[in-house]
Order: C-alpha cells, then structure tokens, then sequence
C-alpha cells in the first residue's frame, strides 16, 4: 500500500484500521471517508439493556469512536435471556461496567464512557450536547420524553426504539429537518400511558436484538448521510407473524417540545 498523502481520507487509519473495516469500506456509499466520520463520532446511549446491549455492540464493531452509556440498574439473572451485552459473571455488577467490559473485548479502539446514572437534567442536557446523535434504549417515557426535549434543544437527531412482548417499533426523530415531528409530537408528554415492563409482561429474547440492530443501522446510515432514514416514519413490527407496518409521522404545529424549535 502506498504511503497515504497527508490530504488523504485514508490519513486517520493504520493498516490495522483498514483491515478491521474493509467491509465497510467495501461499500462504495461508506467508503474509507464514511469509516472516517464514524471513527469520527461519538454517539450517547441510553440504556444499557436489551436494546442498549445490540445497539452499543454494533456501533463498537462498526467503529465508532466514542460511546456513551447510560443505565443505573444493576445486571439480574432475569436479564441474561435477551441483554447479549452481559455475562453470567456480570451479575450484580453494574450494567454500564459490564457493557463496557463487553464492547471493549469487541473492539479496543472505542472510547467507551459507562456512566451508572438515570440521566436527567443538567447532567441529560450536558450529555446530549456533546454526543453527535442518541440512541434511546430505556424502558419509560419519563425518560424517554426528557432524551427528546433535550435533543430538540440542541438539534440532535434522536434514534427511537420499543420492545415488549411480541411487539416492537423503531422511529428517527430528527428535527434539523423543518417539517419533522420530535417523539413529542406522536406521544404527547401530558397523555396518559400505561408503563409495560418486561418484568411484568415478558419479551420475547430475540426481538430486542431485531429493533436494536436497526437502531444502530439508523445510526451509522445518519452519521455517514447515506441512504433514507426513518425520520418521519414509524416502523412497527409484529413479532408473531414477523410482519411490519409502517406508518408517517406528522410534525404537530402545536407541539408543547418542539413548535418554537431553533432552527439548526
């Protein structure tokens, strides 16, 4: 291989780099300057779960070269039959930590920051604005509506997903784009709805890694601007029948979070 110029995308990867991601660079949409930008990117999850533990995992094999994690729960026995990002061993330590032991055996090269903290605030806001994108993994809207807002906030786009049951849903909430709707505007923050929780309603194991892996596709698509995201559209997924449904997602000119957002 020839010496890289100094003006060369491929300046910021080794050899070693090249090899591990050659299938991306493969792609003629990723390429090495796509590679680039996702070695480049630092991206905050929150939850460190059932769709946490696929989503963390892909990004850290894809490359991506800082990881946030967020969770303050605990690893229990009951979460080994779907969170793959723990072990056995990892039982009751500390669900960030045992990601984080997992994505580092993954790939060494990823900055891995485990926080065991339930975000909110000032500390949210702070996390959020210094991540390129976010990944929503939790279990309840509470959060879910505090990750939004302070997405909005500071126009970063918002990768969404669901799991419970049989059932799951995955949507991009990026609101650069004027006519996009935010989380808030398909789930208003003051409606009423009922909490489901694994523990009480089970989930089927393999559908957290189905809606996880698509959430960590969404991502990398976003942070190398290829191809059609999910901004807009909700994906629904019926787990029985392995079939999907789509429907789009209007912005509410009347949304409480986002009708006087900034423009980005």
């Amino acid at each position: 291989m020839q010496d890289a110029k100094p003006d060369d995308p491929q300046d910021g990867l080794d050899d070693a780099a090249l090899l591990r991601y050659s299938r991306h660079i493969l792609l003629d949409e990723i390429g090495i300057e796509g590679q680039q930008r996702i070695l480049n990117s630092h991206a905050l999850v929150i939850g460190a779960g059932g769709l946490g533990s696929p989503v963390a995992m892909y990004l850290a094999c894809a490359g991506i070269g800082t990881l946030t994690v967020t969770d303050d729960d605990t690893v229990d026995l009951t979460n080994l039959q779907r969170q793959i990002g723990h072990r056995t061993a990892a039982v009751g330590h500390p669900k960030v930590e045992s990601l984080k032991a997992t994505l580092k055996a993954l790939n060494p090269q990823v900055t891995v920051n485990a926080l065991q903290m339930r975000v909110d605030g000032a500390s949210l806001d702070a996390l959020v604005q210094a991540a390129d994108l976010v990944l929503d993994c939790c279990d309840n809207f509470k959060t879910r509506h505090a990750v939004n807002a302070a997405c909005v906030k500071h126009g970063k786009p918002l990768v969404s997903g669901a799991a419970i049951q049989f059932d799951g849903q995955i949507s991009v909430y990026d609101t650069r784009a004027p006519d996009a709707p935010c989380y808030a505007c398909i789930f208003p923050p003051d409606a009423t709805f009922e909490e489901t929780r694994c523990s009480t309603m089970g989930v089927f194991a393999p559908l957290v890694g189905i809606i996880g892996s698509m959430q960590a596709a969404e991502a990398l698509k976003l942070l190398c601007g290829i191809g059609r995201s999910l901004n807009g559209r909700l994906q629904m997924l019926d787990g029985r029948a392995m079939e999907w449904n789509e429907i789009h997602l209007p912005r509410n000119p009347d949304c409480p979070v986002c009708a006087d957002r900034p423009a980005h």
